[in-house]
């Protein structure tokens, strides 16, 4: 007779709920100590192929599974080797070359070789999906990636059209579209040339942490531990990732004690969980900055003054301390904390008395403005608020509430007069930003750069832009620093641009679990380092 364990029947038979897409209820049962269980939303994954891949739920899951050349650590936010123990830029300023490790293998059991790791970067600028861009920004088309990246021996060169900072070129290495991929088993299930993209979108090809075992989308995934990993082996030997949408149901699980994680709670449920000696919160900070636009092309916003005073009229505190404790910080510059030049400076509070002054020193004569805000009831209450203390320094503000699709195309098109926005970074460096507040090259409204914000605003930079441009190609990672430092500075000051807060990312946890890393503003969620 076959003996199977009770942790090993509990696996099998949790496994066997995500992939039936069962009811919650059928996880009720104690966690075992060798697993993780999580429960989240992740109806947001398009595919898990990582040349596709650009959504969060994806990148956590995608983080584990796959390595990259270049890693950022989990602890420190710091680029640290990956699967290249080493790397170089030589003189010219263009070529890159990444010392690949000697005997890491796929879950395959193929061994990680040079060729895999170019290989790699090649199918991400053919396929050219969406997160491509990060990659192709230094000059690699599918007509010319297999002579711009390619494999020297043990060694991969990586040669950019021009020369850019190292940071810049090593940070954008460590994001999803840069995993090393195995690909001898990827070619072996490509259908005619599509480089294995059809089966990608549901299978894997890594060497990170734990391996996938079964992915059903919309419903659930199961990944297991290696074993042997240069990282350090994964502490949980199984990771039970089941998508609940309901966040009651969330809270349900983890007051049960039926998941060891929930990823998506809010905020009333944190205050009901506050007195559970068996639930924890875990948070760290995520890269979403919540700021206000005011669009330029309206004589009144453009006024410096008015702009300004503005500024002086959002209580910052009094907002993070009341409905956004916890979910939100206070931050007033365009890149999240965490980020190289990034500022944590705020010198801005509210001061009604300060912003009167402004609008006198303005001539303006009453002011009405209409501010659009997407129909969610975290930026409707930060309207409310805005509403009021605009009030007090005698500007009449009007909320238009609206659906995301609606308040988004308004400000892509620049009908709007002031707006509530939020932004997330693309990529784990800072040109990411800077390119976006500050970039606008043609304001005039025939040049349609809805990608920019800045143009959005019909915003113009002036020497930002030239100054930003400098940045992205400043070798010296101090003065690179700097640089962004005093954009920031003057941007936050100057611009069409009003940053208020930086979103926090909270995880409920089970009292047992530690080390729980959900990902910061620069890196994705890490499971082979929590411990129960």
């Amino acid at each position: 007779m076959t003996f199977v364990s009770p942790i090993r029947t509990y696996g099998l038979a949790l496994a066997a709920a995500l992939m039936l897409g069962a009811s919650p209820t059928v996880l009720a049962a104690a966690t075992p100590a060798d697993t993780l269980v999580i429960a989240g939303k992740i109806d947001d994954i398009v595919s898990i192929d990582p040349a596709e891949a650009f959504e969060f739920s994806g990148s956590d899951m995608l983080n584990n599974i796959y390595d990259t050349m270049v890693e950022i650590d989990p602890a420190t936010g710091q680029l640290i080797p990956g699967l290249a123990e080493s790397w170089s830029v030589e003189a010219d300023g263009l070529t890159y070359r990444f010392k690949m490790r000697s005997g890491e293998t796929f879950h395959s059991g193929n061994p990680v070789r040079a060729e895999d790791a170019a290989w790699s970067i090649q199918r991400s600028v053919k396929l050219n999906k969406t997160p491509a861009f990060i990659l192709t920004q230094f000059g690699f088309t599918p007509e010319n990636v297999e002579q711009r990246v390619y494999a020297d021996g043990d060694t991969v060169v990586l040669v950019t059209e021009k020369p850019f900072a190292p940071t810049f070129v090593y940070n954008c290495l460590t994001s999803t579209i840069s995993n090393v991929l195995d690909k001898e088993l990827v070619l072996a299930n490509a259908v005619n040339d599509d480089l294995g993209y059809e089966w990608m979108k549901s299978n894997s090809a890594g060497s990170g942490a734990y391996k996938l075992i079964s992915y059903k989308p919309a419903e659930g995934y199961v990944l297991e531990a290696r074993g042997p990993y240069w990282r350090g082996e994964a502490q949980l030997k199984r990771v039970f990732m089941r998508n609940v949408a309901e966040q009651s149901a969330q809270r349900l699980l983890i007051e049960k004690g039926d998941v060891d994680l929930a990823r998506n709670l809010s905020t009333v449920d944190y205050e009901g969980l506050a007195g559970n000696a068996d639930v924890k919160e875990v948070a760290d900070l995520a890269g979403y900055i919540f700021y206000i636009a005011a669009n330029q092309k309206n004589e009144q916003l453009s006024n410096p003054k008015v702009l300004e005073a503005l500024r002086w009229l959002v209580d910052y505190d009094g907002m993070a301390n009341s409905f956004l404790k916890g979910e939100f910080i206070k931050h007033q510059a365009f890149l999240p904390r965490g980020y190289l030049g990034a500022l944590e400076e705020t010198p801005y509070s509210l001061d009604v008395e300060k912003a009167k002054a402004l609008l006198a020193e303005a001539g303006v004569g009453p002011l009405t403005f209409t501010m659009s805000v997407r129909n969610d009831q975290t930026r409707v209450e930060m309207a409310t608020a805005l509403q009021a203390t605009y009030a007090q320094a005698g500007i009449t503000l009007e909320i238009k509430p609206g659906p995301g699709s609606e308040i988004l195309g308004d400000y892509r098109a620049r009908n709007h007069q002031l707006t509530i926005q939020s932004w997330g970074p693309d990529y784990p460096d800072p040109h990411t930003n800077a390119a976006t507040f500050v970039f606008n090259p043609d304001n005039s409204d025939e040049a349609k750069l809805g990608g920019l914000l800045a143009w959005r605003t019909a915003y113009d930079p002036g020497e930002l832009q030239t100054l930003a441009e400098q940045a992205v190609v400043e070798l010296d990672a101090d003065k690179r620093k700097a640089l962004y430092e005093e954009i920031q500075r003057k941007h936050r000051d100057t611009s069409a641009f009003i940053p208020m807060f930086q979103q926090l990312k909270r995880s409920a946890a089970r009292s047992n679990v530690e080390n729980f890393y959900s990902g910061g503003t620069v890196s994705s969620a890490a499971y082979w380092l929590v411990t129960k």
